[in-house]
């Protein structure tokens, strides 16, 4: 155990890139593509079939709500790995966990100094709920925040004259540029002006006169890289551009709308950091315990700030939240170092508990484990089973070293040992959900193509069709809309539709000169009709003969 925590304190870079190389790649294609992952996988693969490079499209429609960047880097790894593969779409998304946890690791070497402490933050980042969860809920995201992150180390060497501020400069323009070609201005509110207010409240913008000019390179930098392509689709396509932006900015002011106070309980989006998350935010508590206290202030304002910039926009999500911890990983990293060296010789009961309820609930959850997953997908447990005979032993023995050198008040051990329990539930757990999550989702759309395929007809999307529908048929569904007139309807004698529509025969297109004939459901759910948005009803309809 030792020797192990030595070699990643040695090599933290390496150390945090094979960490999530093993925990995330080998099992990237178990989890069911979400709707917003299929909508960019979709858009990746029209990219490579129909060369939609610039013009981007989802189901044959125009796609300009995101910037293309993260799509690229996806198209290029499915024309490497294969174009219909799940996990070549993914992995990009994981290269840019790995580099978040690299960044905040030299993001806090640069203002700490100290190589331990720094790697403290970068594992708990790469760790936090979210920064994992976003790369299959809304996979974008990662790289939006993460190509900043880069931009904003770039600019923190700049400010403080760490080496040429003209290399700096170029380096942190180009990544702020790719930050807005991945999401457009998300970051730059939410990650990258709150940082801003935090440095300057903390350390100073002193001597900016002398970096006027590298200034005006990054921002020059910035806005020709990140603008460009958003340029060029207007004067492309300039009536597609418009209408999608007009809806885009709408969604701010009213969709998802949710009262001020709906993140305040951001810190538990950190998962097993949530109670050290808490307590780190206590300024009051660690301000005379943290080794550095600018650089507590720095980050503690810079998680505030960002709460509070993301709390005045109407539109809230979960989700958004994601960039928080970023800086919320950093400010964990003072509570966590502060037990390193402290929790052997704490006297204070108040102090203690909260670590031993924390590291606690992990080491009895990790012995349950194994039972809960036994009953929840019992029916789909093949004994004997590698996977789940596996972390039958590897999860309750985690556990109960945790618990053990919990009694030994070894923090560092404790920390370590928690790290590995989290990876060992992505090695051994989720490929033992894999043949229920198969069973759930691909096998209807199969048997909707091997029927299609009978019948020899072309298939249609009647007036909604699901992207993840779309991701898993292989191929588009061209989409009738329904307010458009029978006319518009396929010019073929016989053809296919699905929609959402139970009974189309209450649609007006359909009536007069239609034979329609229902052909079954597909259920893309992964438990039973639990979603009625993921349930499509398939129709064959004929024309009557004149």
């Amino acid at each position: 155990m030792q020797l192990l925590i030595k070699s990643f304190e040695k090599r933290p870079v390496l150390g945090i890139c094979l960490f999530i190389a093993v925990m995330l790649i080998p099992h990237l294609d178990v989890l069911p593509v979400s709707i917003m992952e299929a909508r960019d996988f979709v858009t990746a693969r029209e990219m490579i079939t129909d060369g939609n490079w610039l013009l981007t499209t989802m189901n044959g429609e125009a796609r300009y709500e995101k910037p293309p960047l993260p799509t690229w880097l996806s198209a290029i790894s499915a024309m490497i790995f294969g174009v219909n593969s799940i996990a070549a779409m993914r992995l990009p998304g994981v290269l840019l966990v790995m580099l978040t946890g690299v960044f905040v690791y030299f993001l806090s070497k640069t203002i700490l100094k100290d190589k331990s402490h720094s790697l403290i933050n970068g594992i708990i980042v790469v760790t936090s709920f979210y920064v994992i969860g976003i790369i299959f809920e809304a996979p974008w995201d990662i790289f939006t925040h993460g190509f900043m992150l880069v931009g904003i180390l770039s600019l923190i060497r700049l400010f403080r004259d760490e080496g040429s501020p003209w290399k700096h400069a170029v380096v942190s323009g180009i990544f702020i540029g790719f930050s807005f070609m991945s999401k457009g201005p998300i970051s730059l509110y939410a990650l990258f002006l709150p940082f801003l207010l935090a440095y300057g409240f903390t350390y100073r913008f002193r001597g900016l006169k002398t970096k006027a000019l590298p200034l005006v390179l990054v921002l020059l930098l910035a806005v020709v890289v990140g603008g460009w392509w958003y340029i060029y689709i207007r004067v492309a396509d300039p009536q597609s551009f418009l209408s999608i932006a007009r809806e885009e900015v709408g969604n701010w002011s009213s969709y998802n709308v949710r009262p001020f106070y709906y993140y305040w309980s951001f810190f538990a989006q950190s998962g097993l950091w949530t109670i050290p998350a808490l307590i780190s935010l206590l300024y009051p508590y660690l301000k005379k315990r943290v080794v550095n206290l600018k650089a507590y202030r720095f980050s503690l304002l810079w998680t505030l700030f960002a709460v509070v910039l993301l709390s005045i926009i109407p539109e809230k999500k979960s989700r958004y939240l994601m960039p928080v911890l970023i800086p919320l990983s950093i400010n964990t990293g003072f509570y966590m170092e502060y037990l390193f060296r402290k929790f052997k010789n704490l006297t204070s009961k108040w102090e203690k508990w909260p670590v031993y309820f924390n590291f606690g609930l992990i080491s009895l959850l990790s012995i349950a484990i194994p039972s809960g997953v036994y009953i929840f997908f019992k029916e789909h447990v093949v004994i004997p089973d590698f996977f789940f005979l596996t972390s039958c032993i590897i999860l309750p023995l985690a556990g109960i070293f945790i618990f053990i050198h919990l009694l030994r008040k070894n923090i560092r051990n404790v920390f370590y040992l928690t790290i590995m329990l989290y990876a060992s539930i992505f090695v051994f757990v989720l490929p033992v959900a894999r043949d229920y999550i198969e069973e759930g989702s691909r096998q209807p759309v199969e048997e909707m193509k091997e029927k299609v395929k009978q019948e020899g007809i072309n298939v249609y999307g009647y007036d909604y069709i699901q992207p993840e529908l779309v991701w898993l048929y292989g191929e588009k569904i061209p989409l009738i809309k329904e307010e458009k007139s029978s006319a518009m309807l396929p010019q073929e004698n016989r053809f296919g539709i699905l929609t959402n529509k139970e009974n189309i025969l209450d649609q007006q297109i359909f009536k007069g000169h239609y034979q329609v004939e229902y052909s079954g459901m597909v259920d893309i759910n992964l438990e039973e009709r639990n979603n009625s948005r993921k349930i499509s009803y398939f129709f064959i309809i004929e024309r009557d003969a004149e």
